[in-house]
């Protein structure tokens, strides 16, 4: 039995030290694979062009401001159209950078407030029925707000408390960063190199040591 629990933990130890980087990695990948190209559709269907936004984009975000002004995007106010601008490009820029690895967890973050914004519209704006919003503990696992969305956010969460891993533009940048932090200690101790050894010289110089005998003689030759 012992040696069970030896086996065990020695395997799980060495499991372990992978984990971070595994996860990390893994989460990633997850997400580029199910959610990329699902926030890209949904932003393609806000614009008609790179910066006009689509008569179907207030429909989206925001209903019932929008039908109470007969659904003409201009009577829509700047807060509005400010609201739909940044949510439409965050919608392209927040997942690929948690795809790429770079500023990995403030993108993350951006998406775990997207997510939860996205789902207060879905069942507030556009009253979503309760299949869709479904709840945790009720024996089924399909909900589009309850069940799905919360393992987009677990996800998130992972890369918000363990970064982007080994595999990202973060750790180049990192790394990147402490290569040029080393060079820039050594060439600092280069410089500091020369003044320490004329002081070394100094102090093993022989005319130093022999001054105070040049001083007795002059002494004797007085008396």
């Amino acid at each position: 039995m012992n040696t069970l629990v030896s086996l065990h933990n020695s395997t799980f130890a060495k499991v372990e030290k992978h984990t971070v980087p595994v996860l990390t990695t893994l989460a990633r990948l997850v997400f580029a694979g199910t959610l990329l190209t699902y926030f890209w559709a949904s932003a393609n269907t806000k614009l008609t062009g790179l910066f006009t936004l689509d008569f179907g984009a207030f429909a989206q975000i925001f209903p019932k401001q929008f039908e109470a002004v007969g659904y003409n995007q201009y009577a829509m106010n700047v807060f509005h159209h400010a609201v739909v601008y940044i949510g439409t490009y965050a919608e392209y820029i927040l997942p690929l950078l948690v795809v790429i690895g770079l500023l990995t967890r403030l993108a993350a973050v951006g998406m775990i407030i997207f997510v939860i914004v996205q789902s207060l519209v879905d069942i507030f704006g556009h009253e979503a029925d309760a299949i869709t919003v479904g709840a945790w503990f009720d024996n089924t696992a399909g909900s589009a707000i309850a069940d799905q969305r919360a393992f987009w956010i677990f996800i998130l969460l992972c890369l918000v408390f363990r970064g982007a891993g080994p595999i990202s533009v973060d750790h180049l940048v990192m790394k990147a960063r402490e290569s040029a932090g080393g060079m820039a200690k050594k060439s600092g101790m280069a410089k500091k190199s020369p003044a320490a050894g004329k002081t070394m010289a100094a102090k093993k110089s022989p005319t130093a040591k022999k001054r105070p005998a040049a001083k007795k003689t002059t002494r004797a030759k007085k008396k």
